[in-house]
């Protein structure tokens, strides 16, 4: 690890107020603007990395960070209204000098571009973050997909050069989906990816087009870096070089095979498999399966609450739900009243077979530990569906 930036003493900044700096009707000739790309920290929230403008004027001595990236933890209900996806995100301005210091705590790696812009395009991208800034402005309906700290930066860019920002055509076409670019940055977080997967709906699995993947950071840097300016015909880079001001490597998690959801819900679903082919006290069976239906039951009613009552459009139509079906929820009642209610027990089992069948048949719509999952609630739903052909079918419940 080297270290390129060398802080002062004191680890507190006072917090930039831009008041002074509401109004950009003069913008320094000495103004210059830098995209900064933070690289992914070890908290859930930083595995994505970070996106910034800095913006210096030399004369009056101005240095700050301009930071998209921001929520008010003293939001009332914030608990709720993050759950809800109606959380606000704000702008935020600060030091340079106070922003880095986070990163330098945190042993995240930052790199700043300078922007190539003329002196008329760096006064229209001011106003424009001006016109943020105002009280009205300041907050925004955060989208992790389509409205975040990264997008913000891009559509500044974008309104300002207008149709001479030009992006560079990739050579390769395969375009990946939105739960493919979200999944790589979780990799080496399995539990993590097991469960973003499992609230990830089928808008997800939408591909993501060359300007939708600036959603992430890096992916912005990576665009960015490669786009043009058409000044009047001579194609001009947008960004110069990275220059390193916090030299990190991205952090890496040992992994541990035995530790991996696939591997333990892989040995859950043997014994449960083991367990309904030896148990026949039939307390330990109602026992066993109230257990195992409330735990089904309680990410039954996870799903029904993203899916039809939050408003993060990326959770909505989840096939996860075929598994997880509300009919579960009629199957714990049916256990706990001791009622013969075959029907919805079938209606479980059949359905965790066309989800079984559509993750082995389209594996990226899912997760793999999804399936000794899907299994465990088969074995158990086939075993109360009153089948002949099931030699484990119970006869009396």
């Amino acid at each position: 690890m080297g270290l390129f930036w060398q802080p002062d003493s004191s680890i507190f900044f006072p917090r930039y107020r831009p008041t002074q700096f509401n109004l950009f009707s003069q913008v320094p000739s000495d103004t210059s603007v830098f995209l900064i790309t933070c690289g992914p920290g070890i908290e859930t929230y930083s595995h994505y990395g970070h996106s910034a403008l800095r913006v210096t004027m030399a004369g009056p001595g101005t240095d700050i960070v301009y930071n998209w990236g921001v929520f008010d933890f003293s939001t009332p209900h914030f608990a709720y209204r993050f759950a809800k996806g109606r959380l606000d995100y704000m702008l935020d301005t600060e030091t340079t000098r106070r922003f880095l210091q986070t990163y330098l705590y945190e042993k995240r790696w930052v790199q700043i571009q300078k922007i190539n812009l003329s002196a008329s395009e760096k006064k229209m991208l001011m106003e424009l973050i001006s016109e943020n800034l105002k009280p009205e402005n300041v907050r925004y309906r955060y989208d992790f997909f389509y409205d975040d700290c990264s997008t913000r930066i891009r559509d500044l860019l974008e309104k300002v050069l207008g149709s001479r920002l030009v992006y560079s055509s990739p050579a390769e076409k395969k375009q990946p989906t939105f739960r493919f670019l979200v999944g790589t940055y979780q990799a080496q977080y399995p539990w993590l990816d097991l469960g973003i997967d499992l609230l990830m709906g089928t808008p997800s699995d939408r591909k993501a087009s060359d300007r939708d993947k600036m959603f992430l950071p890096l992916e912005l840097q990576n665009s960015l870096s490669e786009a043009y300016v058409n000044n009047n015909g001579k194609m001009i880079p947008l960004l110069q070089n990275p220059e390193t001001v916090l030299d990190y490597s991205d952090p890496v998690i040992k992994q541990n095979f035995l530790l991996h959801p696939f591997f333990i819900f892989t040995l859950l679903c043997i014994a449960v498999i083991i367990f309904t082919a030896m148990v026949k006290s039939r307390l330990a069976v109602k026992i066993f399966d109230i257990i195992l239906y409330s735990i089904y039951s309680c990410l039954s009613l996870l799903l029904i609450f993203t899916n039809f009552i939050t408003s993060h459009h990326q959770m909505k139509y989840n096939l996860s739900m075929l598994w997880i079906s509300p009919f579960v929820l009629i199957c714990l009642a049916a256990i706990i009243l001791n009622k013969e209610w075959v029907g919805w027990f079938r209606a479980v089992l059949i359905l965790c077979l066309i989800a079984l069948a559509i993750l082995i048949a389209f594996p990226v719509v899912g997760n793999t530990a999804f399936m000794p999952l899907i299994l465990i609630i088969m074995v158990r739903s086939s075993v109360r569906s009153g089948y002949s052909w099931n030699p484990l079918t119970l006869k009396t419940f």
